[in-house]
């Protein structure tokens, strides 16, 4: 528990409104998107700049109390929930766009920013912030650095970290930093690097400076029919290894198809005899378009796709998008619970796994929906389930951790953007051993040796209270 003296004294940092100990308040920040796991913070602060966070982050490691950061709450590994109760800092209210530069290509941002907006402001300059989450209407750039977030479209452009050049960051001790900055190739360590993807383990981030691209001179979305998920994927093969590298490809599978279909405010286009169907997308200069365009449409016929479409207008290109963008949410139709999670498979693997992952389906009784950034192998099985039904529950994590064995052992990896958090960290032992973890924990200690700052993340440990007494409140 927080001791009502420090209560009063984050009152006086940030105000009285914007401290919330009461049941009902701190009740909202005790899950994220994930409905797998829950945990109740004691305390939620709203702090309005870095210095706010500094005296936050003073306060705790004087008393000894766990904090984390947290954004719009829409992670899905539980990065974001209190394991060990303390102060949550929620950050939704750093929220401004501080510099747009378009001559070096840069905008500085407070990581409270939603995703989405910094490219509707950047729009009217040419400009565009290419990792784009699927939750990016919501999900804001703090979330996205934490968890390195990636999107349909990191398959050309790549990842949170390859657009991040520097970071204003609260450590653990409430030392203000910077680390790296407009320099593209700066010396030393690349800290900035470590930092993106850590999963709010080693500090809080405050600001961010972000690459910006130029609105790209030409786009050019396809829709591909196809019969089976496997002639779907040697179709996604096919199109990399004729040399074409699209911005974005991404598959849905039957199931996936249905939802979105039966849902009315979601109907997409996507023809009912589909078993699965890729959505290509490619940009640059024009006549690179058209050429790579030519190439995939080829791809296609070659594989025998049963219908292909391609976006007129961006109307159009904003419909085939609407059905893969909305996916996650339509799901709520199957059952009142959905287990989201992502693995990471070479795409040569996807038909094998993808089989796999249908048999699992079967011998547990399940309903598992698949949707996937097709190009970097990145899955996303989505298990809908009633997690009031204790059997259930127990089917759900035993077809999980399946699932997670079956990537690692077809050459794949545990997560590719969602993050280990809570829901893996038992798992971290499928590709680290015993050595690659203490040196994980030695960089953690370096920046955070009192263990405070976004405890019960990353690291498995079998004997973890938190963890196990959440699973069995599910």
């Amino acid at each position: 528990m927080v001791p009502k003296s420090v209560i009063r004294q984050l009152r006086r940092v940030v105000g009285r409104q914007n401290v919330l100990d009461a049941p009902g308040d701190v009740l909202t920040y005790e899950y994220d998107a994930s409905t797998l796991f829950k945990a109740k913070p004691d305390v939620v602060v709203l702090p309005r700049s870095t210095e706010d966070v500094a005296c936050i982050v003073k306060l705790c490691k004087q008393y000894g109390i766990p904090f984390l950061a947290r954004g719009a709450g829409t992670g899905l590994s539980g990065g974001a929930l209190a394991t060990a109760g303390g102060v949550i800092l929620e950050l939704s209210r750093m929220n401004h766009i501080l510099k747009i530069n378009t001559q070096n290509r840069t905008a500085l941002v407070e990581v409270g920013l939603v995703n989405l907006e910094l490219s509707l402001q950047l729009a009217p300059f040419g400009f565009h912030f290419a990792p784009d989450p699927a939750s990016q209407i919501s999900c804001t750039i703090g979330g996205n650095v934490a968890e390195n977030a990636g999107g349909p479209h990191c398959l050309k452009y790549g990842t949170t970290v390859n657009h991040i050049l520097g970071l204003k960051v609260v450590l653990p001790d409430g030392e203000i930093v910077n680390l790296g900055g407009e320099c593209l190739d700066a010396p030393g360590y690349d800290l900035v690097g470590v930092f993106v993807g850590s999963e709010g383990t080693l500090g809080i981030a405050t600001e961010a400076l972000v690459k910006i691209q130029r609105l790209p001179e030409a786009v050019e979305t396809l829709l591909a029919v196809f019969d089976s998920m496997e002639v779907a994927g040697q179709a996604a093969s096919g199109i990399i290894a004729a040399g074409i590298i699209p911005t974005a490809m991404e598959m849905i599978d039957r199931r996936t198809i249905e939802i979105i279909e039966s849902s009315p405010t979601l109907r997409a286009g996507y023809p009912s005899i589909a078993a699965a169907v890729l959505v290509v997308e490619l940009d640059g200069l024009r006549e690179e378009v058209e050429l790579s365009t030519r190439k995939v449409l080829a791809v296609f016929r070659d594989c025998g796709a049963l219908e292909t479409k391609r976006a007129q207008n961006e109307v159009e290109r904003a419909q085939l998008w609407k059905g893969r963008k909305g996916a996650y949410g339509a799901m709520g139709r199957l059952a009142p619970s959905l287990y989201l999670f992502d693995v990471v498979v070479p795409r040569t693997k996807l038909p094998e796994v993808l089989r796999r992952i249908t048999e699992i389906e079967q011998q547990m009784g399940l309903r598992i929906a698949n949707f996937f950034h097709a190009g970097d192998g990145n899955l996303h099985p989505i298990i809908a389930f009633n997690r009031y039904n204790r059997q259930e529950v127990e089917q759900v994590l035993k077809a999980g951790e399946e699932i997670l064995a079956l990537a690692v052992a077809v050459g794949g990896t545990i997560t590719g953007e969602h993050g280990v958090g809570m829901e893996k960290s038992d798992f971290m032992h499928l590709i680290f051993n015993d050595h690659d973890l203490d040196a994980m924990r030695k960089v953690k200690r370096v920046f955070d040796p009192r263990g405070l700052c976004n405890p019960g993340k990353i690291f498995p440990s079998k004997k973890s209270s938190e963890r196990e007494g959440t699973k069995a409140r599910t």
